[in-house]
């Protein structure tokens, strides 16, 4: 169980933990939530090194400032995956935020509502990315350089995420759409008739530039080529890379080709936004 200690500060709940700084995305009550709210739950051990959250009722965010002597004015917030039913934490959360820390920039790893909650996950990456934006002068982000790295479901709700505001107002874009998104074995874009794109999907002008990095072997591989092609259709920046082998669900960790080929591209490709 995580052990968080309230402090209010501003319109946020900053917990109190050992390592970094975590603060609560909803204070008060959680919209659209019945049930009270309790520490995240730690589902059983697999023996495969891999730490899981579920039955989350108290989303957050933990921040992870960059190295200061390479520091960039970029935030990204981590969406880790577990196909909604859970948080791959440490594999998609706390390891990618090191690996963004080294890079010079500032992450934030988003615990959103699992199990089964779409509606209540989207919620929390807005509410997320307008807590980053409204405190960026705290962590030297500049407001139009925050962007999110979502992986397998993160990455889908990063695109679900901004799918909800593209038809918003100015005003709401504003605050919570990112900047540029980062989709590592992304799932869940070809639900579609024939595979095609899933229903309800909004992509068009205000869609930001993307990052798409896949492996053909993967059961999921035809999402990253279907929302590729919807965004070259709309005209927004992406690049995208199809691998050979890799799998699905490979994180950072050694031992696979294609978790050793993605965070180079993603580092080159990042630097476009820290010009």
């Amino acid at each position: 169980m995580i052990n968080r200690a309230l402090l209010f500060l501003l319109l946020f709940v900053v917990l109190d933990t050992s390592a970094q700084e975590v603060y609560e995305l909803w204070p008060g009550v959680v919209p659209g939530q019945k049930s009270p709210k309790a520490d995240d739950e730690v589902k059983p051990d697999r023996g495969d090194g891999v730490t899981r959250l579920t039955n989350i009722t108290n989303p957050a965010i933990t921040v992870y400032e960059g190295v200061t002597d390479k520091q960039k004015r970029i935030g990204l917030i981590v969406c880790p995956g577990g196909g909604y039913q859970h948080l791959a934490i440490d594999k998609e959360g706390t390891e990618i935020a090191a690996w963004l820390n080294e890079l010079g920039y500032t992450a934030f790893v988003l615990t959103y509502r699992v199990p089964d909650n779409l509606e209540g996950a989207i919620q929390d990456l807005r509410q997320s990315i307008t807590w980053v934006r409204h405190h960026k002068d705290r962590y030297s982000i500049d407001a139009d350089k925050i962007g999110t790295i979502g992986f397998s479901a993160g990455a889908n709700l990063s695109v679900w995420c901004q799918s909800s505001l593209n038809m918003g107002t100015v005003e709401e874009r504003s605050a919570a759409t990112q900047n540029f998104q980062l989709l590592i074995y992304p799932a869940g874009y070809d639900e579609g008739p024939r595979n095609s794109l899933t229903p309800g999907l909004i992509i068009n002008k205000f869609t930001t530039p993307t990052f798409i990095f896949a492996t053909a072997d993967d059961k999921y591989a035809n999402s990253a080529l279907v929302l590729a092609k919807a965004l070259r259709d709309a005209k927004i920046p992406v690049e995208l890379h199809l691998l050979p082998e890799g799998g699905h669900g490979y994180g950072l960790r050694a031992g696979n080709t294609a978790a050793t080929t993605w965070p180079d591209l993603a580092a080159r490709w990042l630097t476009t936004f820290a010009e």
